[in-house]
């Protein structure tokens, strides 16, 4: 067998390379979800991507003679470093054939990076930060991935774990069927809910989609102050935010959205998105093929033949003076009546950090599972 050899992408055509790699490892996969390749190409661009404002990454190709056999990425994000008074790397974009070699290589060479750029640790996988698609899949391998979820072959982890990487957390998606829900709400959860309306005089409003970019101040103020006690937690900076805004509004569904207030001042958000992935992978984006055409098709199954059955839970938070006073319980309701207004039949509430109590008992009063587990891995230097 010809020498592995590991290389900077540097060119347009190594980036090209670079992205669509995946092709290949997923080829026979049925359950992958392919990627628009504009829409990597301007993500993985520092000129494109806010992202880079305050990050730097390398990207590498591993090659077997003339073949891609596997890619990574190493990159450090010095806001989440100085949030979190941390000195840590991280790895990203992690796709290997069967080859063990290549898969050590690769991650030798990212690890050579980060103690290069002066880490003293490196975390992953991540694209590329927490706020974006995150983790490891290590089991629920036999179903696609719902939408910004991520996916990948069995074989990763043990990999990951031969490079001498340990799980330092794990984060979960729920599974909630939904279809007639309202026949079977659990009495606790009517209970909870009847006894807040009597309490409490929080309001709650679907997202206006007239006045967006005043609905995205008022999510951005809460999504800072609910999630920032979490583990791996970044703020978005502005640019990271109206990006996000700016991708979402295309998709989001009023009639999936909360926004809960309490004297006229937020309190607390939820979304669901419906899960694009389902008519993604019947458009299937591919190499060579006009990428208007997929989104032709896209649109189609989208659209005209609308067959998404599911919705997954992308946000819900709740800012820290108002929790435990069920404000979340009732905007859970709210959503999973927003969703069967649709006729969505299932629910991926995702991600769950397995340490956080509360709410991972919340998605059990609703009567969710957790179906997929999705595992962030570290290793010192």
């Amino acid at each position: 067998m010809a020498e592995i050899k590991i290389h900077p992408v540097q060119t347009k055509r190594a980036l090209e390379d670079f992205i669509t790699f995946p092709w290949i490892v997923y080829a026979q996969d049925p359950y992958w979800v392919p990627p628009f390749i504009e829409e990597r190409k301007e993500f993985l661009d520092p000129d494109r991507n806010a992202f880079f404002e305050h990050a730097r990454a390398q990207y590498y190709l591993a090659k077997r003679g003339d073949q891609r056999v596997g890619t990574i990425a190493a990159f450090s994000n010095d806001r989440y470093n100085e949030f979190h008074e941390e000195n840590r790397a991280w790895f990203g974009f992690f796709e290997v054939l069967k080859d063990p070699e290549a898969a050590a290589a690769l991650f030798g060479t990212v690890e050579t990076w980060a103690k290069e750029a002066g880490h003293d640790s490196i975390l992953g996988p991540a694209q590329f930060s927490t706020n974006d698609e995150l983790g490891l899949l290590v089991d629920g391998f036999n179903d696609p991935p719902r939408i910004l979820m991520t996916y990948n072959p069995p074989y990763y982890v043990d990999y990951i774990l031969a490079a001498g990487y340990h799980k330092v957390m794990d984060l979960w998606a729920h599974s909630l069927n939904i279809e007639g829900y309202e026949e079977r709400i659990p009495e606790q959860l009517i209970r909870v809910t009847e006894k807040i309306r009597k309490r409490e005089d929080f309001q709650f409003h679907q997202v206006n989609m007239k006045r967006y970019d005043e609905e995205v101040e008022l999510v951005k103020y809460i999504y800072n102050r609910s999630w920032e006690r979490n583990w791996g937690f970044v703020p978005f900076t502005d640019p990271e935010m109206e990006k996000l805004a700016s991708d979402l509004k295309q998709i989001i569904d009023p009639t999936l959205t909360v926004i809960a207030e309490k004297e006229g001042k937020p309190i607390g958000f939820g979304l669901l998105l419906p899960d694009m992935n389902q008519p993604l992978l019947k458009a299937y984006p591919r190499p060579g093929v006009p990428e208007a055409w997929t989104m032709l098709r896209l649109l189609w199954h989208w659209k005209v033949r609308p067959q998404m059955t599911w919705v997954r839970g992308f946000a819900l938070g709740v800012i820290p003076e108002y929790r435990g006073r069920g404000v979340d319980a009732i905007m859970y309701l709210e959503l999973i009546k927003g969703a069967l207004a649709r006729g969505y039949k299932w629910a991926e509430l995702s991600w769950t950090l397995e340490n956080n109590d509360m709410v991972n008992r919340s998605m059990e009063l609703l009567g969710a599972t957790v179906y997929k587990t999705y595992r962030m891995y570290e290793k010192r230097l």
